[in-house]
């Protein structure tokens, strides 16, 4: 009664480069982003899932559609709002020095509890969690004793992974997911294992 999940983060985009803040803003694979999507998509060439869900921002889309069309068996692509990166609101665009020189004070109540404290006219992480949480329960529920695809953001899958192992939701600060990389959950009716976590040995230097 398992439920085998690999977790791929979207490639690379200009803002994840630049290093903005992105958020919800629908920004599209880069260069080196559309190269990460193919490395990821030949890595899982093999794989049989039964579905493939992602977010419904490009970025993630594309990722998913480039696997999708790796696989032999052109497995059905699922949109799921609720894997969609959070919220950073008026934040969105900005980058970190931009922010720390023009809006400061919010920031540095933000970082003061980022578990509470949400971005001005975004997300809080509970926000998030609530929405993934639903997202995940209803994936595992629906994959019983199959392989799923998971394609969706930092955030969203770093949360997921907090989640999914019953860690405190600030353990979230703790975990990483790079662009284009492979993570692996197998859930069953005792929890969840982390089989894999941030795995990019398909990418090659430059990506």
């Amino acid at each position: 009664m398992t439920t085998r999940m690999l977790l791929v983060r979207h490639g690379q985009t200009a803002y994840n480069a630049e290093v903005r803040f992105m958020g919800q803003l629908d920004i599209p694979l880069d260069e080196i982003g559309r190269l990460q999507a193919l490395a990821v998509a030949k890595r899982l060439q093999n794989e049989r899932p039964a579905a493939i869900y992602c977010s419904g921002l490009s970025r993630a889309f594309d990722t998913a559609t480039a696997i999708r069309s790796a696989i032999a068996s052109h497995p059905e692509l699922r949109i799921d709002g609720r894997l969609t990166e959070g919220d950073f609101g008026a934040w969105q665009g900005k980058t970190y020095d931009s922010l720390k020189a023009h809006d400061a004070v919010r920031l540095e109540a933000w970082e003061a509890d980022r578990l509470h404290v949400a971005p001005p006219e975004g997300e809080s992480l509970p926000q998030i969690a609530e929405r993934v949480q639903a997202a995940y329960a209803d994936i595992c529920a629906e994959n019983t004793d199959k392989t799923v695809i998971i394609v969706a953001h930092g955030g969203s899958l770093q949360v997921l992974i907090t989640l999914a192992l019953g860690l405190p939701l600030e353990a979230y600060w703790k975990m990483w997911v790079s662009n284009a990389s492979v993570s692996e959950l197998r859930v069953d009716e005792w929890g969840a294992i982390l089989h894999l976590l941030n795995d990019v040995g398909h990418l090659t230097p430059g990506m």
